[in-house]
């Protein structure tokens, strides 16, 4: 992935990080002793596609209204302004909490309690690696305007 002078600085495209350790953990499952979360499989499929479903919805929502404002979705490109409106009213981070809603449901609809517990890792790569270096980058461009954001609006939610 190419990164952009003006942008975060995130060299790797954060959806293939939720896939890879989700494909990761999942396939894990069939080495490991703890194959399933001993839960009736209507109920985990019902929660895994409630949450994949509120996932989606909120990834699409965060990435449509970028497209909409006219910004870059992909944190190796330039940022041109600060999205407050939508889903980023409630989290600054709309997109990766969508990912992980998506990542949760998949992991639960498949039975995959070790994918489910790689996604804490994943949280703390997403945190330290992408977010950390999204936050650095907005506060030296947009200075008060997204420090006023930020004190107003969660991280996550």
């Amino acid at each position: 992935m190419a990164v952009e002078p003006d942008s975060a600085g995130v060299r790797f495209p954060p959806p293939f990080l939720y896939l890879g350790a989700l494909l990761l953990g999942l396939a894990a499952e069939r080495f490991v002793a703890l194959r399933s979360f001993g839960i009736d499989w209507r109920l985990l499929v019902a929660t895994g596609a409630l949450l994949f479903v509120a996932g989606a919805a909120m990834m699409l929502a965060a990435a449509g209204l970028f497209r909409r404002l006219g910004t870059n979705v992909p944190p190796s490109q330039p940022t041109t302004l600060i999205a407050t409106t939508g889903p980023y009213r409630w989290t600054r981070n709309s997109m990766y909490l969508g990912m992980a809603l998506v990542y949760a449901g998949l992991a639960i609809g498949f039975d995959g309690p070790i994918a489910f517990a790689l996604l804490s890792l994943v949280l703390i790569a997403i945190q330290t690696q992408v977010i950390a270096r999204e936050e650095r980058y907005l506060e030296a461009k947009f200075g008060d305007d997204y420090r006023r954001y930020k004190a107003e609006v969660r991280r996550w939610f």
